[in-house]
């Protein structure tokens, strides 16, 4: 299994040399999503060797895309987790001289719940939708953006640890960068983009969709409708369940989850049944491209677009 971590890695820096590939695709998808979901990783529970190795990984691709720490590492050592658990946090400068000063969050939860009972003979719980879907998002924007450096506003990826036992890396991040006086434009998470829906008539769905102008202010720069409202996601209110929460309440800022899970076309949430067979790997590339012009309008625009209504 190390023979498939090194040829992951190898692939994703070998990519970074041509400007073909600066998009993404699903044999991209499909490389990362195969190793973070693999069996070796055993469910990636926070504290575990199996998140060490995703965590090890993550950073290969960050270095390799030239994204910086931003601390004096990528890791960001949890202050709230009994288990010594690290978010890996990069960051892109704007290349504004005023407007790098604002930051985007751009963040997934990269762990997972681990050994469970087992299932006809399986005890993994590898995760392929919630989250590596969502982490492999984020590292192929942050591969996107490395190469292309066309963010005005300074760009933070964030894969955070622990959100299985609370949100715990995301609440610990925010907070840490609100002492900071981080200025923190908006937050924009990832979470469990696996499969597509079905019978929308819009590809991914906001949470918190009614609290602010996110989904239009995306819409209008991926030039369809790429984001719309999904009522179950507020009658469950998944806005408070996911990583963008903690930032939404620390900096009081447009701050919220993309999602593609309905609690209809995914029947193995939290499940070892949740395996990386079950994933669409061009559906996944498809979004993130889509999002890649919106993420580039939002960090471009003269003025601060996202409002809470």
């Amino acid at each position: 299994m190390k023979k498939i971590y090194l040829a992951v890695v190898v692939f994703i820096i070998i990519s970074c040399g041509s400007s073909n590939s600066i998009k993404t695709d699903k044999a991209k998808v499909g490389r990362i999503m195969n190793f973070l979901a693999s069996d070796e990783l055993q469910g990636r529970d926070s504290g575990s060797e199996g998140i060490e190795k995703a965590a090890e990984f993550i950073e290969k691709v960050f270095e390799s895309n030239r994204i910086k720490p931003f601390f004096q590492s990528y890791r960001d050592t949890l202050s709230n987790s009994q288990k010594i658990a690290y978010n890996i946090v990069g960051f892109i400068e704007g290349r504004d001289e005023q407007l790098k000063n604002e930051f985007i969050v751009i963040g997934a939860h990269y762990d997972h719940i681990g050994i469970r009972s087992a299932v006809n003979g399986d005890t993994i719980a590898n995760g392929a939708n919630d989250n590596a879907a969502g982490t492999t998002a984020v590292l192929e924007l942050a591969r996107y953006f490395g190469k292309a450096r066309s963010n005005k506003r300074s760009l933070v990826f964030a894969l955070f640890s622990a959100e299985e036992k609370g949100l715990l890396g995301s609440k610990h991040l925010a907070k840490k960068l609100k002492e900071q006086n981080f200025n923190l434009y908006t937050m924009l998470n990832f979470e469990m983009l696996g499969v597509p829906l079905v019978g929308k008539d819009y590809l991914t769905y906001a949470t918190g969709y009614e609290r602010s102008n996110l989904a239009e202010v995306c819409n209008g720069y991926a030039k369809e409708k790429l984001v719309g409202f999904l009522p179950t996601a507020k009658e469950f209110n998944l806005f408070m369940r996911s990583d963008n929460f903690p930032f939404h309440t620390e900096f009081e800022v447009p701050s919220q989850t993309f999602s593609t899970f309905d609690f209809t076309n995914f029947d193995q949430y939290h499940k070892v049944g949740d395996e990386v067979s079950l994933m669409d790997f061009g559906h996944m590339a498809s979004l993130v491209n889509k999002f890649i012009p919106v993420i580039e309008g939002i960090a471009n625009t003269s003025r601060q677009e996202i409002k809470y209504k």
